[in-house]
């Protein structure tokens, strides 16, 4: 009788075990996603998985650390355009950029209410949605398919997107950075407060964190003055592409004091979670739109200085400390989530959930299929060149090599000069305080000023042409001789297989997504949004997903 019994109970535990193993894997999460706009692969947690001295090295990012330690660190993440508004129309919809419309542009840009996205999706299965700060910006409130006011909450104040602004002003005042630092977090705990309150008791929710302090301008020397990153701190840590000379250490530093501000604004959030007892029950994700802004090969460019970016998750249950190989695009990211919220993506999506590798104990590559991703842009400022005309490149990325098509060599890849002479270049503080006087696709920062400074003269001659000069129709970097990607060895007969093999790849990703600067006659994106009301049309909403 005792023998039978006691088979009774571990029967039972086991159920009971097998239940809740069943229930956390098919729970509807939370979910937090925290996305800072111009925000590259910059965090030291990725010191682990780097080989050459970088700025990560330097910068203290103790909540994102937690994150990666406790959950998946992405060493290879990668958005589809380095471009804010195509690169969210992306994300948001799970699809392309090239297929989101007028998504996939930024000035002239709207978004088109019939492609799903995945915050309403949720909404529409009862999640409680709601946003801080820049998701979908562009058009009316109604356009955007979750920057509406209705889902907004900042009533508590805005002033952690212009962080290094706004807390110079107040130590100017008085104030300990200290102090000034606590005063503008405040802002982004009210801000999250007013979401929760707004939650019915015990629906899932759904929260995007968008600041946009990562964004250009930046206050000048704050990275010292209030961070105390000293700029000598990262001489030597610069990729080869950026030049090693102090104005632009200094920039750059400026730029690390706004990422420990955005950990920090991080922290918060992971706080509350924690404090509410809704932190193991949360998914959470921490990526950026893009790379650095302002600099050579960074925003706007298809090397991976431009369009990688960190990406880290913790996944209630999952097994933490684990770096993936694992090629993702970040419009893998709305499938992901509607995975969480135990939704099934709409086929219209080609992008691809990784429910699967945040819920793996495996580190390195997880799924063999993903050792590749597609990038791509066409129009940032729409001025930047002639008939405000794109300049359009696409690129496939693996793990040994990058491929870029740049379908218009003739064309300024930055935009056009605007000066053709040392006698007429523009002011170092107009470079500095005006992306459209020169080069409009590159944001104005002191690093484009010292920049634009050096032409015609020799000493700093490639770095010049590297940002700013017009590119050949193809480019291949071999990665791991060239990881900078800065010598392009499409003509090399050595390599004349491999560019065949990557073009021809290529062409067959964009063609079975249908895009629309390779099927048809290409000149969809040619026209001027703001003459065509109707300028850009995907050959079809469908498409082939991407092989699983």
């Amino acid at each position: 009788m005792k023998k039978t019994t006691l088979l009774c109970v571990l029967a039972m535990s086991a159920a009971a075990s097998f239940c809740a193993v069943a229930d956390a894997a098919t729970k509807r999460l939370n979910i937090v996603f925290c996305f800072a706009d111009d925000w590259g692969r910059y965090a030291n947690c990725y010191t682990a998985i780097e080989t050459r001295p970088s700025i990560n090295q330097v910068l203290k990012t103790p909540v994102i650390d937690r994150v990666a330690r406790e959950g998946v660190l992405f060493k290879n993440a990668f958005v589809t355009a380095p471009s804010c508004t195509p690169c969210r129309s992306s994300l948001l919809s799970g699809q392309y950029f090239f297929r989101t419309r007028r998504g996939a542009i930024l000035q002239g840009a709207q978004w088109d209410a019939s492609i799903p996205s995945y915050p309403l999706l949720l909404r529409d299965a009862g999640y409680h949605i709601g946003k801080s700060h820049k998701v979908w910006s562009p058009g009316t409130p109604t356009d955007a398919p979750y920057g509406g006011q209705q889902y907004a909450y900042e009533k508590a104040g805005r002033d952690f997107c212009d962080f290094s602004e706004n807390a110079t002003k107040l130590v100017q005042g008085g104030m300990t950075f200290e102090a000034a630092k606590q005063k503008i977090l405040a802002q982004v705990r009210d801000n999250f407060d007013a979401f929760l309150a707004d939650r019915k008791p015990g629906q899932p929710f759904c929260y995007w964190f968008g600041p946009t302090l990562t964004h250009r301008a930046y206050e000048k020397d704050s990275g010292k003055a209030l961070w105390g990153i000293e700029p000598d701190s990262v001489k030597g840590k610069l990729p080869k592409l950026m030049p090693d000379v102090p104005e632009v250490r200094a920039d750059v530093t400026d730029y690390m004091g706004e990422i420990q501000a955005w950990d920090a604004g991080v922290g918060v959030l992971l706080q509350k979670l924690e404090t509410i007892g809704e932190l193991d029950n949360t998914l959470v994700v921490i990526s950026g739109d893009h790379g650095m802004p302002g600099v050579p090969g960074g925003k706007c460019n298809l090397y991976d200085f431009g369009v990688g970016v960190a990406l880290v998750a913790r996944v209630p249950g999952g097994k933490g400390g684990r770096v993936v190989d694992d090629f993702v695009n970040l419009m893998d990211l709305a499938p992901t989530f509607l995975e969480a919220g135990g939704l099934k993506p709409p086929d219209v999506m080609t992008g691809r959930g990784f429910m699967n590798i945040l819920r793996s104990a495996k580190s390195g590559l997880v799924d063999p299929s993903r050792t590749w991703v597609v990038t791509g842009r066409e129009r940032h400022v729409a001025a930047a060149r002639e008939g405000n005309l794109p300049y359009p490149h696409r690129a496939l990325r693996t793990e040994n090599f990058l491929y870029v098509r740049n379908f218009a060599p003739d064309r300024w890849p930055m935009g056009k000069p605007n000066f053709t002479s040392r006698a007429d270049l523009p002011s170092a503080d107009a470079l500095e305080h005006n992306t459209f006087i020169a080069f409009a696709d590159m944001d104005a920062s002191p690093t484009k000023a010292w920049l634009v400074s050096q032409y015609a003269l020799p000493e700093w001659q490639w770095h010049y042409d590297y940002a700013f000069a017009k590119r050949p129709a193809e480019q291949l970097f071999d990665l791991h001789k060239d990881p900078d990607q800065t010598v392009n060895v499409a003509d090399d007969p050595a390599y004349a297989d491999t560019k065949r093999e990557m073009a021809a790849r290529l062409v067959k990703i964009l063609t079975e997504a249908n895009d629309p600067r390779v099927i048809g006659d290409g000149q969809t994106f040619e026209r001027s949004p703001f003459t065509d009301p109707e300028p850009i049309r995907p050959g079809k909403k469908g498409g082939k997903k991407r092989a699983k």
